[in-house]
């Protein structure tokens, strides 16, 4: 039977188990048409591309499965870059579609010809055009064996619009080649096991790349086994629970108190699938004075990117993880009891004192109480999706929020993306829907995704958007109030929208805060609201001027 290279397109996908598609058609008889009769592949309709690959990004990053999302040719595909981009960033497989203009006039200044792939190239792991409709299948199956192996990360495949329409036979689908693991080199094995024989204090850091290797198991039975504290990177954030006895928090700009003693007192880091940048390094300043490091990376050309390993390992996360324990057994490495019960309490002494300082009649309202009082109510079966502000950045600052489940956040790369978080709730929606999802964001963010509020409703998502609003850009301000001599300009909003009204009218269950007490209740009702298919937004006006004391540090240092 002869067929479209659109219906080739779309047979594949539902061979490859891909469930949605994040875009809108242009044309309708390209792709979507095709869509008309697929069983197992569900157009999501949004009102933005660029929302489009932000749902796709989160998905990706919730299921651990490539998600895909489409753009019209020219300006739709341009709009899906800063989705790219971010996945790019934060090595999450995403599979971008889109149209070109025909093969037959392309160059000649064809209705919204563009060049794609030279804009994506540098953005993409693969970047290729279909010129032959009967090989379709053979390009998605190399687009998702390319993003899903090795360093993840997004792949962009076009179609002109001429030959994308055209009937021909093809070769049955063969599925891509995924779940390729590589495993560690045992001579480096053998050497990190005598640097971690020989440690007192060791610590393991994990990134996003850990999450990609889907390392929950391993990375719980490594620190349990060992007496190994956890700390994490935003993007490895979900690969243990954050009440575990053992996990120690965020690193760099993220960490609090209890963390950086934890970090600052290490005499061995073990980092898996990070790449320790600037906002997780401290711009490169916070290497604990004498330690040594063992890094393991999936990517050859990550380790030594920064601070040079004594012991560099390229492997998937979860194997070399899993080899090391054993190799660590092997060599009679006991766990470390009395260390184990230090941090426990020193866990439990920081935990107490930061629920210590929540005053719940502060006003205006405190970041840190809000994040801490979404914590207390959505609780386990949560995922946190998180943007980049200011104020939202209380998430990010353990023991205030805790993650309760493994697989529960979805942070912005290091591109951070405004809007990323706001749209991308959607897809982790999606991707776990008898899940609540909480995004958390500033009022600058929300504005930049808001667009997307009725996506949540047609679809009936339990998501609640938390805006901790200070009616301004609160990170460029605090910039301009601290380092530029108080000259604010162009950060503050004098005319805004009124978050409640937008959202009651486009569907959502909505109620502005600005007393503390009302806050708890507030959100139980969004809880609620969720529960039957409503989507809420509870817009809380908080205090634009307290800012973590890691914050104001790591800004000296740049």
């Amino acid at each position: 039977m002869e067929r479209t290279a659109w219906q080739i397109l779309v047979d594949a996908l539902q061979t490859e188990g891909i469930s949605y598609i994040f875009g809108m058609p242009g044309s309708p008889k390209h792709l979507y048409d095709a869509l008309y009769d697929a069983s197992h592949v569900r157009p999501i309709l949004v009102r933005h591309e660029t929302a489009g690959a932000f749902m796709a990004y989160a998905f990706a990053r919730v299921s651990g499965s490539p998600a895909c999302c489409f753009g019209c040719p020219g300006p739709g595909v341009a709009n899906l870059v800063p989705g790219i981009l971010e996945a790019w960033s934060g090595c999450v497989p995403v599979l971008a579609l889109g149209v070109r203009a025909p093969m037959r006039t392309f160059g000649m200044g064809a209705f919204q010809e563009a060049d794609h792939v030279r804009i994506v190239r540098p953005i993409t792991k693969w970047a290729a055009t279909v010129e032959q409709p009967e090989r379709t299948g053979w390009y998605v199956r190399r687009a998702l064996t390319i993003a899903t192996n090795g360093q993840p990360g997004p792949v962009y495949l076009e179609i002109p619009a001429d030959i994308a329409l055209r009937p021909v036979s093809a070769p049955p689908y063969q599925p891509a080649l995924r779940g390729i693991r590589s495993a560690p080199d045992p001579d480096r094995i053998e050497a990190a096991v005598e640097l971690l024989r020989r440690a007192e204090r060791p610590l393991l850091i994990c990134g996003s790349g850990a999450i990609a290797s889907r390392a929950f198991d391993a990375v719980r039975t490594f620190v349990e086994r060992l007496g190994v504290p956890l700390q994490v990177t935003p993007g490895g954030r979900g690969i243990l629970e954050e009440e575990h006895p053992l996990f120690a928090g965020l690193v760099g700009l993220y960490r609090t108190e209890y963390p950086r003693s934890v970090w600052e007192e290490s005499d061995l880091l073990v980092m898996v699938g990070t790449r320790m940048e600037e906002f997780q390094s401290g711009n490169w300043t916070y290497f604990p004075a004498g330690a040594r490091l063992i890094q393991i990376d999936i990517a050859a050309e990550e380790l030594g990117r920064n601070w040079v390993p004594d012991v560099a390992i390229q492997a998937d996360a979860r194997l070399a993880l899993e080899a090391l324990l054993q190799a660590a057994e092997r060599a009679g490495v006991a766990r470390r009891e009395e260390r184990v019960r230090e941090l426990t309490e020193r866990q439990r002494a920081a935990i107490a004192a930061a629920e210590g300082t929540l005053d719940p009649t502060t006003r205006p309202i405190r970041g840190k109480f809000v994040a801490a009082t979404i914590n207390r109510v959505f609780d386990r079966r949560t995922i946190l999706v998180m943007e980049n502000g200011a104020q939202d950045l209380w998430t990010y600052y353990w023991p205030y929020y805790r993650l309760r489940d493994t697989g529960a956040a979805v942070p912005p790369a290091e591109q951070t993306a405004m809007g990323l978080g706001v749209c991308g709730a959607i897809g982790a929606a999606l991707a776990r829907p008898d899940w609540y999802v909480v995004c958390t964001t500033g009022d600058g963010a929300f504005q930049m995704g808001m667009h997307e509020l009725p996506t949540a409703v047609e679809h009936r998502l339990r998501v609640t958007w938390v805006i901790f609003n200070d009616q301004a850009l609160g990170w460029p301000r605090w910039t301009q109030k601290t380092a530029l001599g108080g000259r604010v300009i162009a950060t503050e909003f004098a005319a805004t929208f009124d978050f409640v009204a937008v959202a009651k009218a486009a569907g959502c269950y909505a109620e502005r805060v600005e007393d503390p007490a009302e806050l708890v209740r507030a959100l139980e009702r969004a809880r609620k609201a969720n529960e039957t298919g409503q989507p809420a937004v509870i817009d809380v006006r908080v205090d634009s001027d307290e800012h973590h004391p890691s914050f104001v540090e790591f800004h000296r240092l740049r």
